[in-house]
């Protein structure tokens, strides 16, 4: 594997990483190489991509050990990465959601200088929208050759 690939970190919503995996593939088809959540990876092994059979920390108080774990290691790709490409389907109808943890990353991928593409557009009427838009996020609506690193 090449060294000078750029490396774009894929953010979403555990609901939507059966998706998220196959945007990853595209994009490493398209020559980059792609970071994911740890779950993704263990989701794609078993074929369970339901997502709530992962949060364990709402059954044991105890796992959110776990939680914090997963966090912290998303965030140490985020900082290695040349940007992050948040996956943003529609969630409980609502179009193009982006959670407190996705919103979180891109805070921080803000923070350190990262490009930020959104998969999806993000409503003028979501609660995140104004921040979505202060992160001057590029919104490929799907198009992943919008991507220009």
């Amino acid at each position: 594997m090449s060294n000078n690939k750029k490396t774009i970190v894929i953010c979403s919503s555990a609901n939507f990483y059966k998706h998220a995996l196959e945007v990853s593939e595209q994009l490493k088809e398209m020559g980059y190489k792609t970071l994911v959540p740890i779950t993704i990876k263990k989701m794609k092994r078993s074929g369970n991509f339901n997502a709530s059979d992962y949060r364990i920390w709402f059954k044991n108080p105890d796992a959110f050990k776990r939680k914090t774990y997963l966090m912290r290691n998303h965030f140490n790709k985020i900082a290695k990465s040349d940007a992050v490409l948040v996956v943003n389907d529609e969630k409980r109808g609502i179009k193009g959601y982006i959670g407190a943890n996705v919103l979180m990353e891109m805070g921080l991928a803000l923070h350190l200088g990262k490009l930020i593409y959104i998969f999806n557009g993000v409503p003028a009427d979501s609660p995140i929208y104004e921040e979505v838009r202060a992160m001057q996020s590029k919104i490929i609506n799907g198009d992943l050759s919008k991507i220009k690193l």
